[in-house]
């Protein structure tokens, strides 16, 4: 997510994997840093659903946000795979600012994955 955002984790926890994640109960609060030193908020990351491999629907609480539901899907495809991130959110304030920089983050982050894994053509 950096450099735009980073959210804290507690130490020695490095992916999704090493949580015990059970559906609708908090795996760890974290804070949100713009640029990984900006203090904006904290979030309580809590998943609805989790599969690991497939996908998982996040349904964190957060500050500046009503509502925060993040769903990822991860499918095999040909040559790889398509990751497909829906999101329904609702903003405290400034919903059109807001909407801005969400979709500016996740635009990040997919162009991020591709540099990464590649892309299928």
């Amino acid at each position: 997510m950096m450099p735009l955002l980073a959210m804290t984790a507690p130490a020695g926890f490095e992916c999704l994997a090493d949580g015990n994640i059970v559906p609708g109960k908090p795996v760890f609060r974290s804070r949100l840093l713009i640029g990984g030193v900006l203090p904006v908020g904290t979030s309580m990351l809590t998943f609805s659903s989790f599969e690991p491999g497939f996908g998982f629907v996040e349904q964190s609480p957060m500050t500046g946000m009503r509502r925060w539901q993040h769903e990822r899907r991860i499918d095999d495809v040909p040559g790889g795979c398509r990751v497909t991130d829906m999101l329904n959110f609702q903003p405290g304030m400034f919903p059109g600012l807001t909407a801005q920089l969400v979709a500016l983050f996740f635009h990040h982050r997919h162009r991020r994955l591709r540099r990464m894994f590649g892309e299928i053509q």
